[in-house]
């Protein structure tokens, strides 16, 4: 595909913009750059091969900024994949990480103790779903919050199967993997994976595996899994958990349909099995809560999160009721989990979320971006659905067929035209874009990026 260069912006028109002539995306230099393009042939040949989805080699950033080694001015509609909730190196967070670093970076909280770990603990207890007794274990990383928490919940119950959904994504270490359902790729030649995995149908009212339709349907998606799986190839008495994202994540930004929770937990209540709620991608105000499970209005036994609890350093967390706790020590451990600097910029992200009313935020901002998604979809006709919670939303890209048929070229080529123009955005699911910047993010930053991504819609259908 050849090369798109930016278009000025009085260029694109769209109804109702409300852009301000302040902090305007720049692309001075096509991007990759020149001095981004090393940078990236050396990562290609000294690192393992990842997840890359755009050539941006960042230099700096601030709020919902990334300047670029090479000058350029991007819009993040993507938080770091979803880490920095409060903007990119908010001073208030900067400060606390700066202070703590200068006294103590690391004594080992699973071994001895520090105050400031028992602080953030007290906070998490706090904020997360239902008022019965909690305790928490403080990890690295969302994946390695999944390990605790499916080791705790089997060890916990004595069983070894644990139920998820098909579309779900946990992790990639092995325990997590097993669970992990959204895409082959990460799944392949790890055949042996943890052991006792199972997963039903994702509740995806867009593209019903069933055909049925909301709500007549009667959330049979749920009901399957007591109909259905218990009655033919899961004993409900050898499960231990049922795991999912209040809304789907890597899997498509699915948002499950009212009383979808509630008949899932019905069924695992009968049978004593443990509902464990991962957040790490939807929790910490993202949704306009601070767990996207809140907007389903059922408690989960265990609760997972990471991602953006640390603010920008690498912190995650399990909290659980507190009688499903180890009875002795040495069941499960970590070296890193709760580190100092990392818990000290967890606290500041907690106290910026909540002074400075993040989460009304989530919902003000969250409810603009998708009225002017769905105002983009009127004259797009590749967009086939706008969904989403809060400031984490989705578009779905679809052929111009009766099938409606994941249209992942088309969506790939739009990725690729954003951030060419000056808008960072991520993929999800088979064939959708998700927008997941900063809460702090303003009006006029959204409708910025809505103009550049109609631009980039606009040159993916050129071709």
């Amino acid at each position: 595909m050849s090369e798109v260069r930016p278009k000025p912006r009085a260029s694109i028109p769209l109804p109702n913009s409300r852009t301000t002539e302040s902090e305007q995306v720049d692309v001075r230099i096509p991007i990759p750059g020149p001095k981004a393009r090393p940078i990236i042939e050396e990562d290609t040949r000294l690192l393992m091969t990842g997840t890359k989805t755009s050539p941006v080699a960042a230099a700096s950033a601030r709020g919902v900024w990334i300047t670029d080694v090479d000058g350029n001015r991007i819009l993040d509609f993507t938080s770091g994949v979803g880490v920095v909730n409060t903007g990119h190196c908010h001073p208030d967070i900067v400060r606390a990480v700066q202070a703590q670093a200068a006294k103590l970076m690391h004594f080992a909280g699973t071994d001895y103790y520090y105050e400031s770990q028992n602080r953030l603990a007290a906070r998490l207890t706090e904020i997360t779903p239902g008022k019965h007794d909690k305790k928490v274990f403080f990890t690295n990383s969302g994946t390695e919050s999944v390990e605790a928490a499916l080791k705790i919940a089997k060890w916990n119950r004595q069983r070894p199967i644990v139920v998820g959904l098909l579309g779900g994504f946990h992790g990639r270490s092995m325990g997590a993997l097993t669970m992990t359902a959204s895409k082959p790729s990460q799944r392949r030649r790890f055949d042996a994976f943890a052991g006792g995995g199972h997963h039903i149908p994702a509740p995806y009212c867009y593209r019903c595996p069933y055909q049925l339709e909301y709500p007549s349907c009667d959330v049979y998606c749920a009901k399957i899994l007591k109909e259905l799986y218990f009655e033919t190839s899961i004993p409900p008495e050898d499960v231990a958990a049922f795991i999912a994202e209040p809304v789907l994540g890597e899997g498509g930004y699915i948002v499950p349909p009212k009383g979808w929770h509630q008949a899932i937990k019905t069924i695992l209540d009968e049978h004593g099995i443990l509902f464990i709620d991962d957040e790490v991608q939807a929790g910490i105000g993202r949704t306009g809560k601070w767990f996207a499970v809140e907007h389903h209005g059922i408690i989960p036994d265990i609760v997972a999160t990471a991602k953006a609890l640390g603010g920008g350093l690498p912190i995650g967390a399990i909290v659980f009721r507190k009688e499903l706790d180890y009875t002795y020590p040495g069941a499960h451990s970590n070296t890193f989990g709760g580190n100092l600097v990392s818990v000290a910029s967890a606290l500041a992200t907690l106290d910026v979320i909540e002074r400075e009313k993040l989460i009304g935020a989530a919902r003000d901002r969250g409810a603009h971006l998708m009225a002017r998604l769905r105002e983009l979809a009127e004259t797009n006709p590749e967009i086939g659905d706008v969904r989403g919670l809060g400031l984490m939303v989705a578009t779905e890209f679809v052929e111009a067929d009766k099938a409606r048929s994941p249209a992942v070229a088309f969506r790939d080529r739009v990725i690729d035209s954003a951030v060419k123009h000056g808008l960072l955005v991520l993929p999800c699911g088979k064939s959708a874009i998700r927008y997941i910047p900063p809460l702090v993010i303003t009006d006029a930053e959204i409708d910025q990026g809505i103009e550049v991504l109609d631009q980039a819609i606009r040159a993916a259908r050129a071709g």
